[in-house]
């Protein structure tokens, strides 16, 4: 689907979300959501990402690149563009109807004094601090949590044990914020998440469950912990690695060194030495640290 087609559907349905779209200065989608604004920016790859503004009162036609700021993921067309403007639409909508109450009070949190307080309701407020920030659950609100996820402590902290919070009272969330912490869980607590629901994760659903299968499957592997261009051997990367990837100071290193092309094609978890092609290195190195460990200086 494209920008101009989706001008052509229904008024209503977009302006019952408050949707306005059009395009940039610089040719690219953009889209209006109240204050916010969003665009399909192109990367320099050939792709593009969801870009977002606050508070631009020019015409949307009249919007530029330097306008727009933040990478909030990779869009493979203008539908996933269009998905994610709806998206965020109906996530404002919801929350405007979730009546949170912001609010300053007196708290210590293990992050800090508190700053900033968002009553989500009776016994449940995020804090927001200097650094850091999270929930706290009143003793009958955390009691509430399921015994795989619950937490001694009532506080739950907003990186990931935010989704803990999200998932035991899913009424207090919008629907987006909802997805979100099903990703969140199955990412960070895979097992929980397939004890609670009663079914097993696959490949590329759960980061964690991912990595734990590499590792396991690679424990007896050399897997690379640095690496560093070499300036001693053409379109080559010197690397050090380790069995497992293991990054303690007692672990066996080996140096090799692999074609730059071929490491660029490394995984999200490493890169695995292939014992047949990846010959074991000791000549000059470019890594600081190993050229003082040699020469002792």
């Amino acid at each position: 689907m494209r920008t101009s087609e989706l001008q052509h559907e229904p008024i209503l349905a977009l302006e019952d979300l408050g949707v306005e779209f059009g395009v940039s200065a610089d040719g690219f989608p953009v889209a209006r959501i109240g204050d916010t604004h969003l665009a399909m920016v192109p990367a320099r790859d050939g792709a593009s990402f969801l870009a977002s503004a606050w508070r631009l009162n020019r015409p949307l036609s009249e919007l530029t690149r330097a306008d727009f700021y933040g990478h909030d993921g990779r869009l493979e067309d203008e539908a996933a563009f269009c998905a994610r403007v709806f998206e965020t639409a109906q996530h404002k909508r919801e929350l405007s109807a979730l009546r949170r109450i912001q609010t300053r009070m007196t708290a210590s949190t293990p992050w800090g004094p508190s700053q900033l307080a968002t009553v989500y309701a009776e016994g449940i407020v995020s804090h927001m601090t200097a650094g850091h920030g999270g929930f706290h659950l009143s003793a009958e609100r955390n009691l509430r949590v399921s015994p795989l996820l619950r937490k001694c402590s009532p506080w739950y902290e907003e990186d990931a044990e935010w989704a803990i919070v999200a998932l035991t009272f899913p009424e207090l969330f919008t629907s987006y914020e909802r997805k979100c912490a099903d990703e969140t869980f199955r990412n960070s607590w895979p097992s929980a998440w397939e004890e609670i629901h009663g079914r097993e994760l696959g490949s590329g659903q759960s980061w964690m469950k991912d990595r734990q299968a590499f590792e396991r499957r690679h424990a007896g592997d050399w897997v690379v912990v640095s690496a560093i261009y070499s300036s001693h051997h053409a379109d080559m990367t010197e690397v050090v690695a380790t069995r497992g990837g293991m990054r303690d100071q007692r672990a066996d290193e080996r140096r090799f060194l692999v074609p730059s092309a071929e490491y660029g094609t490394r995984g999200p978890f490493g890169f695995v030495i292939d014992d047949e092609r990846h010959a074991v290195y000791d000549g000059p190195s470019d890594f600081i640290g190993w050229r003082r460990r040699r020469t002792g200086t």
